[in-house]
């Protein structure tokens, strides 16, 4: 089903990446602010959830533990659903009325890939919160095998010892392929070189940036 989120008419343009944990989005989004600063275009850079929710015990719990009894993951699900209606209606929002180029690390795909990953592929109200949601005016999904994937976070120090279900893994990579498919966003293979990637990211928001200027 395809998310109806509201079209915006703000001077700025809001820029989203989604995919698993390990994908590459970080250098994506590092890469693309230095490109787009060089051309004198203010960025702002942001991610969903915020602090608020990704410091809770419920986020912390499924994220870092493989009991999840204590909480029902619709719980959560919501929490941060509401987390990111407040943050798009009153930060990026107003960063995208002041004519920024807004690039947020996750966003409302984030929330539909792991409820439906989870099995939860009859809940509509999901949808329903998508309304109140801005549209981004780009939204890549960076894709890479699942197996790639955890094998970048275990090389991470901090994040060796990391609860990680990977059979999860495998659900929410279909899950971010098929939303991607559905909202004829734009979907990147990132077992290629980080460089021919951004690459391509450069010359979707280059096209974007000029059309925005004559709207």
């Amino acid at each position: 089903m395809k998310l109806q989120m509201y079209e915006r008419n703000q001077n700025g343009i809001l820029i989203t990446f989604e995919g698993l944990d390990g994908c590459g989005k970080s250098t994506q989004i590092a890469m693309l602010q230095q490109a787009l600063e060089e051309m004198d275009i203010p960025v702002q850079l942001t991610k969903q959830p915020t602090d608020y929710v990704r410091q809770s015990d419920i986020f912390r719990t499924f994220m870092d533990n493989p009991n999840h009894d204590a909480y029902d993951y619709r719980a959560l699900s919501l929490l941060c659903a509401s987390d990111r209606i407040q943050h798009c209606n009153r930060v990026i929002v107003p960063l995208l009325e002041d004519g920024n180029t807004v690039i947020s690390d996750r966003y409302f795909y984030s929330c539909l890939a792991n409820l439906r990953a989870r099995g939860y592929t009859e809940d509509l109200w999901i949808y329903e919160i998508a309304r109140s949601i801005p549209k981004p005016d780009l939204a890549f999904f960076l894709d890479i095998p699942a197996e790639t994937a955890v094998a970048r976070v275990r090389n991470r120090i901090s994040e060796r010892d990391r609860f990680i279900d990977i059979e999860l893994q495998y659900r929410l990579r279909n899950e971010f392929l098929r939303i991607a498919s559905d909202n004829n966003d734009i979907i990147l293979d990132c077992t290629e070189p980080p460089r021919r990637t951004a690459q391509r990211i450069m010359e979707a928001v280059t096209q974007k940036i000029e059309v925005s200027q004559y709207v």
